[in-house]
């Protein structure tokens, strides 16, 4: 069964025809200021099974590594969509939030908890990564 979503006023949209490579909380500074709270919520896929109609505005950053990551959000309702990196070029990663069934969303890990406030209640079972751990590629 595919994975689909979009921005809140339907101007971008996916289909993502595979399983999900990773999902996880990140509580990144640049995540925690995206998503207005303490932490985001990520799933990652193989890029070439995703299919975007719409027009994403997009906003580069340096990440730790010294790769880029781009930040895809709706131009008309400001909603966040997606992100790539450019040290992961087969890798395409969602908000979670913007699933259209949001409860498929299954955490494995919390990366960056180092960045974390004791406000942001996360499950204690989860795996847990100051930073980034190697991801698999």
């Amino acid at each position: 069964m595919s994975y689909t979503g979009g921005c809140n006023c339907g101007a971008i949209r996916y289909e993502i025809n595979a399983e999900p490579i990773m999902a996880g909380h990140c509580q990144c500074r640049d995540c925690q200021r995206m998503s207005g709270t303490g932490h985001a919520s990520h799933i990652g896929f193989p890029k070439p099974a995703v299919m975007v109609q719409g027009k994403a505005t997009h906003w580069e950053k340096a990440t730790d590594s010294g790769n880029k990551a781009t930040r895809a959000f709706c131009p008309t309702c400001g909603a966040p969509v997606y992100t790539t990196n450019s040290g992961m070029p087969d890798f395409f990663i969602v908000e979670a939030a913007s699933l259209d069934d949001p409860s498929r969303f299954v955490p494995q890990m919390v990366v960056y908890t180092s960045s974390g406030f004791a406000w942001d209640h996360i499950d204690p079972a989860l795996p847990r990564f100051a930073k980034m751990p190697v991801m698999p590629r």
